[in-house]
């Protein structure tokens, strides 16, 4: 990259940087006024809509008065006459011009060499890049951005540029502070400057003279080119302080010599009529030669001959930006080609040939902006899209430019452009002409025509666009036919409904940022990276259009099931609200599968007088969270666990017992809780968090005995199941939040407590499915890993495979006796001596994977994977290197969840450091009970001592557990 590129890239992104600062607090002086310049009301009209859209959506700063001022009365009075129009309406407005900064815009221009911008207007035209709000640019914003430092950098004045001219340069290198006017010139060799309007400078550095289009030779005759070969370039862009606005002003202030100055005979020009009497060198028999925008006439020579008495006492100094650029917005074949090939000279600049667009891929060869594009449409190579759907089955030729239409399965040739108009209700226009084609002149791809191509009547006007496309088409075909009933070019620009134009971008706009959200979600990319790239907001109509989808898709389909809760997620990122939906959405998956074929059986009848289930805890070795919903359902689960015994006790109970009358009875040893229920409602409630009975009441769901939504007496239950029932749970001795999985276990223990004394069999896999669907009904979400671990002994290998309705297999890990032994004497658990604080957790680290945070997508992965190799290691008989995987896997879990830890933890595994392998923290930790591994010839004994030698009586403690 060049050093003026590096230079100018850095300035337009301090530029862009600078403005959107600006949007938010003004921190440096502000243009007072922004004026554009329009040809007429109805394109007046089209701009007024785009500036009050820009500021309803923040896009501009709203402490300028903005302002679009078509020419009097319809007629075309030339820039310098829309000039002096500005100039009535501000002093009409401010009452002077004293301490005003003004930046126009001239922009009323009919387009005719780039007819599909003729009724947005040429400076409404898209630029290639997404400004920092995820829309498109324009020509328009992008002026906003280059001009807002040059309001710093002048006292006072009025800075006037042309609309279809891009000034790439750094504010910074403008200072004006100076008397009369300055022209903001750029370097550029010769043979560029042959092509455009170059400045000849005296000798005080003001502008001496203009020379148009002269030959490279003519150049450095007249002695415009300098000694390294290059000119100073008109720009279009010139500065003008107050005494000059005021003398014009003079010219113009009673109604009467406004008529005089501004009509379309006289058709004064901005750059001829303005600027030529102020060049130091110019003469005014040479004035009254310089070609018009309109004609010749006795008007206009009586206009000039004044406007030289009061503008060419003042001079206009030079301003030479180096390093700087323009791009000049010219003609359709210029802009195919700029939006196509010559792409790549503007990479520099943020530009992309695919903006806004659901079709991306630089191999196709064509460009794309603000566009639906089907995969099915075939688009030829070099071909510029914008501002169109393209449905399947359209095949779109080589070198075209395709502009607001729908196609449907349409056939357009090579080299054609076809833009489509909204002409009124139910009045649409398609134009086709060719990409070479030049309005002004009498030709049509390659034929001769009678008129200029702006004025023939071509242009059959129909009810929709289909039928608009498909008319132009034929016309095509049939040479197209000049009749009185069609348009032409400059019929429809004046007939457009401008009104429509901005919905019609927003709509398409809205579509496609649907498609490219969709596309991100299906991807499972980062999704906050992805909403911030589509300018970190949605609007409503996107809103309603992505909840649409979500609300059609089936979760019982794993691909509908991602798609739906990232939408919600992705919504999310608008209003935190849908994060429930999200969530909602993966608790009924799992609860609709879990319910699947779920009865309250009238046959079920108590076959026992008690049963009485007693399980170990477990600890967590490997593969945590891989066993949470929606992970397991999307890429199946894999954790390592093993289940233990406390001080040699099962400290998991739960006590199912037949009793007498029509009751049902439920306990919770632990809370002292005890309560007869003889209402069916109650029963069923079982989502609050804070009730005591909420395990008790699911398991009774789960397990077919009470009717998950049926409305059935407790009388008629208990007569059916042939007495009462009573169900009591309690953990023995372990504190709450101990990070063993006692609560799922508990609920593990509670239904084999009730298919055992229903004599009913219960398979393996199924009893975990019960487990799964209580923590469901109880809406606390969770995994499956904790009551595995506690219902199937011994150390194990849970997986399960990638589906909605997660089928579980547990596989005992083959370790010898030898191994065994060895982890019996260096397995210990410490107690934290704190409860572990309840936190959103779960909400957290399912919300990032959902969210596709590439940081917790990669752990999840690698702790399954660091699982495999624990169980490999384990059955190797390496302790010291399944050891050395529990640290790593501790690491893992920290980025997982950095509020695993805390000081407290970090301090008990700091104070025994030296006497341990491995460490890591059981369930989620954050509190509760820690796991360590021992270095060889370590004792429980002395891990004890040294805890409480530092910690003495605060509850920080070992605790014996033998693997079971």
């Amino acid at each position: 990259m060049s050093h003026k590129t590096l230079f100018l890239q850095q300035s337009y992104e301090d530029c862009t940087r600078q403005y959107m600062e600006l949007l938010e607090k003004q921190k440096m002086p502000l243009w007072d006024y922004v004026i554009l310049t329009a040809s007429n009301e109805s394109q007046a009209q089209s701009y007024r809509m785009q500036i009050q859209y820009r500021l309803d959506h923040g896009m501009l700063p709203k402490s300028i008065h903005y302002a679009v001022l078509p020419d009097p009365d319809g007629k075309r009075v030339g820039s310098g006459g829309a000039t002096l129009n500005v100039l009535r309406y501000i002093h009409q407005d401010a009452g002077s011009f004293d301490d005003k900064r003004i930046l126009v815009i001239h922009s009323g221009g009919d387009s005719k060499r780039v007819p599909q911008y003729s009724a947005c207007g040429k400076l409404f035209s898209p630029v290639p890049r997404l400004l920092p709000n995820g829309r498109r640019s324009t020509l328009f914003d992008e002026f906003m951005i280059s001009m807002c430092g040059v309001a710093a950098r002048i006292r006072a004045g009025m800075l006037v540029c042309s609309g279809d001219v891009l000034l790439l340069f750094n504010p910074l290198q403008i200072d004006f502070y100076g008397s009369g006017a300055a022209a903001l010139s750029i370097k550029e060799p010769a043979e560029i400057g042959k092509n455009h309007g170059v400045y000849r400078v005296d000798e005080q550095g003001n502008v001496g003279g203009f020379l148009h289009k002269k030959t490279v030779d003519q150049l450095h005759e007249l002695q415009a080119a300098d000694e390294n070969g290059n000119v100073d370039i008109d720009t279009g862009a010139v500065i003008m302080d107050t005494d000059l606005l005021k003398a014009l002003y003079k010219l113009v202030d009673t109604p009467e010599q406004f008529d005089a100055y501004v009509n379309e005979n006289t058709r004064l020009s901005f750059y001829a009529d303005f600027l030529y009497p102020l060049a130091s060198q110019s003469s005014l028999e040479q004035y009254y030669k310089e070609t018009p925008e309109g004609d010749f006439t006795p008007e206009l020579h009586e206009c000039r001959t004044k406007l030289w008495e009061v503008l060419h006492t003042f001079h206009m100094k030079l301003i030479r930006m180096s390093p700087a650029a323009f791009i000049h917005f010219g003609t359709t074949k210029e802009l195919r080609h700029l939006m196509t090939e010559g792409m790549e000279q503007f990479v520099y600049l943020g530009w992309n040939s695919f903006v806004n667009t659901n079709s991306t891929s630089i191999r196709s060869g064509y460009a794309s902006g603000n566009s639906y594009i089907s995969k099915r449409a075939k688009i030829g190579k070099g071909t510029y899209v914008e501002d169109s759907y393209v449905h399947h089955g359209t095949v779109i030729g080589t070198n075209c430019v395709v502009s607001g239409v729908t196609l449907d399965g349409q056939n357009i040739p090579d080299g054609a452009v076809i833009h489509g108009l909204k002409l009124g209700e139910e009045q649409f226009v398609a134009r086709m002409y060719g990409v070479n084609d030049n309005p002004k002149e009498c030709s049509l791809f390659g034929r001769k025509l009678s008129e200029p191509l702006w004025t023939a009547k071509i242009y059959p006007i129909c009810r929709t666009m289909r039928e608009a496309v498909d008319a132009a088409l034929q016309a095509y075909e049939q040479g197209f036919p000049i009749k009185d009933s069609f348009v032409s070019l400059k019929d429809s620009f004046n007939m457009a409904d401008v009104t429509a134009i901005l919905p019609w971008q927003d709509k398409l706009d809205d579509k496609v940022r649907v498609e490219s959200l969709l596309e991100a979600i299906d991807n499972k990319v980062d999704l906050k990276q992805a909403f911030i790239s589509c300018g970190g907001n949605v609007s409503p109509r996107v809103e309603r259009l992505l909840l649409r989808e979500a609300e059609r898709l089936d979760s019982r389909n794993l691909e509908q099931f991602s798609r739906k809760i990232r939408i919600y997620y992705m919504l999310s990122l608008v209003k935190e609200t849908y994060m429930d939906n999200c969530f909602d959405t993966i608790g009924k998956a799992v609860l609709d599968t879990a319910v699947a074929g779920l009865e309250c059986s009238r046959e079920t009848k108590l076959s026992k007088e008690e049963s009485i289930v007693r399980l170990p805890v477990r600890v967590n070795w490997g593969g945590g969270w891989s066993d949470t919903p929606p992970y397991c359902m999307e890429h199946g689960g894999t954790v390592l666990n093993a289940a233990v015994l406390l001080d040699g006790n099962y400290p998991i109970e739960a006590i199912a017992r037949r009793i007498e009358g029509n009751k049902i009875v439920l306990a919770s040893a632990d809370s002292g809780a005890e309560q007869e229920f003889t209402d069916i409602k109650q029963l069923q409630d079982s989502s609050n968090p804070y009730d005591p009975f909420a395990l008790h009441k699911a398991a009774l769901i789960a397990c077919g005995l009470i009717p998950y939504s049926e409305n059935r007496s407790i009388e008629e239950i208990t007569n059916q199941l042939g007495s009462g029932l009573y169900l009591s749970t309690r953990v023995i001795n372990i504190p709450r939040g101990s990070g063993l999985g006692t609560s799922s276990i508990l609920a593990g223990a509670c239904v084999k407590a009730l298919y055992e004394i229903t004599g009913r069999r219960l398979e393996e896999d199924e009893l975990y499915n019960r487990v799964l669907c209580m923590e469901q009904i109880m809406s606390t979400g969770g995994g499956w890993q904790d009551q595995v671990g506690g219902l199937a002994p011994g150390i194990k290998m849970v997986t399960s495979h990638a589906e909605v309705r997660q089928q579980i297999s547990c596989m005992p890990c083959v370790v010898s006796e030898q191994t065994m032994k060895e982890l019996d004497e260096r397995f210990c658990l410490i107690y934290s001596g704190q409860r572990r604080l309840a936190r959103n957790l779960l909400r957290d680290v399912v919300g990032r994977y959902v969210g596709g945070n590439p940081d917790a997508v990669e752990v999840l992965y690698e702790i399954q994977r660091s699982a495999v190799l624990m169980r490999f290691e384990l059955e190797k008989g390496d302790v010291d290197a399944f050891a050395r995987l529990l640290n790593e896997h501790w690491e893992l879990s920290k980025r997982l969840d950095s509020g695993c830890t805390n000081v407290c933890i970090d301090m008990i595994f700091k104070a025994v450091e030296d006497l341990i392998d491995a460490k890591m923290i059981c369930g989620a930790g954050g509190g509760g009970f820690l796991q360590v591994v021992l270095k060889k010839g370590i004792t429980a004994k002395q891990l004890q001592e040294r805890l409480h030698d530092v910690f003495q009586d605060s509850g920080v403690s070992v605790w014996q557990c033998q693997f079971v």
